[in-house]
């Protein structure tokens, strides 16, 4: 029986934070909440490398070990994420006004701007 060395024994989760409070795998854009939506949606770390191709499978795979290991704080980080898509939601919508009619309003601009004959609806 020979011996193996498996050094290091520790693995390095391939996590960057960019801009703070926002956390991106490896060197790519991808977010952590996607790749770990995926995973729970129940796709396999190929078939996310696959979508996103700028990840690399070991670094799918530590990901996703770690997140099986220790989910606590990944649950708490998409809680976080999903709060803060909400708050700019609300101030998108907020900014945005009332949205009723839109289509109507839409219409009267471009008709009033001579874009549309008068059998336009």
């Amino acid at each position: 029986m020979t011996a193996v060395d498996f050094e290091p024994l520790s693995l390095a989760i391939p996590l960057r934070e960019d801009p703070p409070g926002v956390f991106r795998v490896g060197r790519s854009r991808v977010l952590l909440e996607l790749v770990i939506l995926a995973f729970k949606q129940g796709e396999t770390p190929e078939a996310i490398v696959q979508a996103y191709d700028t990840l690399t499978l070991p670094e799918v795979y530590a990901v996703v070990s770690h997140y099986l290991a220790n989910p606590a704080p990944f649950e708490r980080y998409l809680h976080d994420r999903d709060q803060a898509a909400a708050d700019v939601r609300r101030r998108v919508e907020t900014a945005q006004g009332e949205r009723r009619n839109l289509r109507a309003l839409v219409l009267g601009r471009a008709k009033a701007k001579g874009l549309l004959d008068d059998q336009a609806r």
